[in-house]
């Protein structure tokens, strides 16, 4: 009998193993998919960028034309509040629901959420307006990962994997940071570690980078870091009080910023009129106008904010920030034009949150951080700060920006050493980091992401219909959730372990809890399908 269970048991383990072999494969070819599709749609938003500011540039030359540009913005606007009636799903930056999705408490309709998505996001960034692709990236690449499962009839537990590993490439390929969009999926998306994450998202990442450069290399462009006017030089340990007081500031910046957004969309909620469909297009065209109105002020309010970040980069000291607004041609100081596109920048990105416009903020946010640096900057040359290192004082305030807003710290590293091609630097980077995160953890709100994923899933009335199920299924040898503990294995949305029995003993787990071939698991789900939960359970215990 002993003989019978060994042999038993390692038939198991090598199905397991097998089942590693394919995820790896579905975490590729959902890379490859995701990345053609996305590198196209970066292509597809630099060139717009491109072309709008060209367009902005020429208005500012002859105001006359300035009626027909809102003109067209406001037809723009009229055609995303269309496609907001048909999705509710686009609204927004995209992070928050594709974190729902990886979760399994959203659902997309694929093919419709990633078409509206794509399109939406690109006549928004040839209208001029604040917005950044790599939110849009993200949507957009776990809704291929979506397709990808439904096409190739995978399960649910699969899809939510497939779902992870293409928002992923989404963010590595529009940021060209690998490294990013792996931790994203472990700090963010999931807030564990798992090795079926890791395996599905490094799969996919690796496949949609490599995707990325072979389409660059057939179209003849190049690959470059984000950001080129940057260089660092080691910073002495007396000058780390700039350090501290960099972070504090960002920390109570970012802090504001998160307030500021759910101000802004509770005042939009009161936006109503007699057709719903009117009151989509009227917060949408407030957000579109207000947008091209900054942009016609400064270029630093137009697109995610690559060519501001670039533009306040001095490259160690060697130059100074190039910031084009209205006030730096009539004459005025850098830092007066610098508070301006922060102003800007800043009242900009919250209206579009607020509004629902389907918009990027992941580059937004750090371009607020680097407005944030090169402001202090000034000041801290004006109490004897060298400038060599104003190029490391707008890293750190960029990183500890987005930790304090997002509280994913480890990606707000990782993300900002990799843009800017540079790991050298860290030590100062982790502190301000560090600084910014705790001052977001202590005014008790959760990230900016978090935060909307719950608005979001309130809103659309996600958790109404689900009802309170008990299953009693036992673990098999071998099985997915054998011999790992409970907070490492990828339940279904609201499921939780009650009790464990195990031979005459019957244990009340918590996350540490190592579950084992043979226990029989009680598990309570609050969920609006208790037969596809049921299947889900199944395929992870048995």
């Amino acid at each position: 009998m002993r003989k019978k269970i060994a042999k038993k048991h390692k038939k198991k383990t090598g199905s397991v193993h097998k089942a590693f072999i394919q995820l790896a494969f579905v975490g590729a070819f959902t890379g490859v998919c995701a990345g053609v599709v996305i590198t196209f749609f970066n292509i597809l938003a630099h060139e717009g960028e491109a072309l709008s500011r060209d367009v902005y540039a020429y208005v500012r030359a002859n105001p006359a034309f300035i009626p027909l540009l809102f003109a067209v913005l406001s037809v723009g606007a009229f055609l995303i509040g269309v496609a907001l009636q048909f999705s509710t799903v686009i609204r927004g930056c995209g992070i928050p629901q594709v974190e729902g999705a990886a979760r399994g408490n959203v659902r997309f309709k694929w093919f419709r959420d990633t078409t509206l998505m794509f399109a939406t996001t690109l006549l928004s960034i040839f209208m001029g307006l604040s917005i950044g692709a790599e939110g849009p990236s993200v949507l957009i690449g776990a809704g291929v990962g979506d397709g990808v499962a439904n096409v190739t009839h995978r399960n649910e537990m699969i899809r939510r994997y497939q779902v992870a590993g293409g928002s992923c490439t989404g963010l590595a390929v529009a940021s060209n940071a690998p490294l990013t969009g792996i931790v994203f999926a472990f700090e963010e998306a999931y807030k564990r570690f798992t090795p079926e994450v890791f395996v599905c998202s490094f799969s996919s990442v690796i496949a949609g980078m490599l995707t990325r450069s072979v389409i660059y290399r057939l179209l003849g462009m190049e690959i470059r870091s984000a950001f080129h006017s940057y260089a660092f030089e080691t910073l002495p340990l007396r000058n780390y009080l700039y350090v501290l007081l960099a972070g504090l500031i960002c920390g109570g910046m970012g802090l504001a910023f998160h307030k500021l957004c759910f101000k802004a969309r509770a005042l939009f909620k009161k936006i109503r009129a007699k057709k719903a469909g009117r009151q989509y297009f009227y917060r949408i065209l407030i957000a579109v106008l207000f947008g091209g109105v900054c942009s016609l002020l400064t270029t630093g309010a137009m697109g995610g904010g690559y060519s501001l970040i670039d533009a306040l980069g001095t490259r160690g000291g060697a130059q100074s920030s190039q910031v084009e607004t209205v006030l730096a041609q009539a004459g005025k100081s850098v830092a007066w034009a610098l508070l301006f596109v922060l102003l800007l920048k800043f009242s900009v990105t919250v209206v579009n949150v607020g509004s629902g416009l389907p918009c990027g903020i992941f580059i937004p946010i750090i371009a607020i951080g680097a407005c944030i640096g090169g402001l202090l900057n000034e000041l801290w040359q004006v109490l004897g700060m060298n400038r060599a290192y104003c190029d490391l004082m707008m890293m750190i305030c960029m990183a500890a920006f987005f930790a304090a807003l997002v509280r994913a710290p480890l990606t707000a590293i990782i993300m900002i050493c990799e843009m800017t091609g540079s790991f050298a630097p860290l030590l100062p980077v982790v502190i301000g980091v560090a600084i910014g995160y705790t001052v977001g953890e202590i005014s008790r709100t959760d990230g900016i992401y978090e935060e909307l994923l719950e608005a979001y899933e309130h809103e659309n009335g996600i958790h109404e219909n689900a009802v309170r199920e008990v299953y009693t299924i036992g673990i098999a040898l071998g099985a997915i959730a054998d011999k790992r503990e409970v907070r490492d294995v990828l339940w279904p949305a609201g499921a939780r372990v009650k009790e464990i029995h195990r031979g005459e003993e019957i244990i009340l787990p918590d996350g540490d809890t190592v579950l084992h071939g043979g226990d029989v698991l009680t598990i309570v789900c609050k969920t609006d399908d208790p037969e596809k939960t049921k299947d889900d359970l199944t395929h992870i215990l048995g």
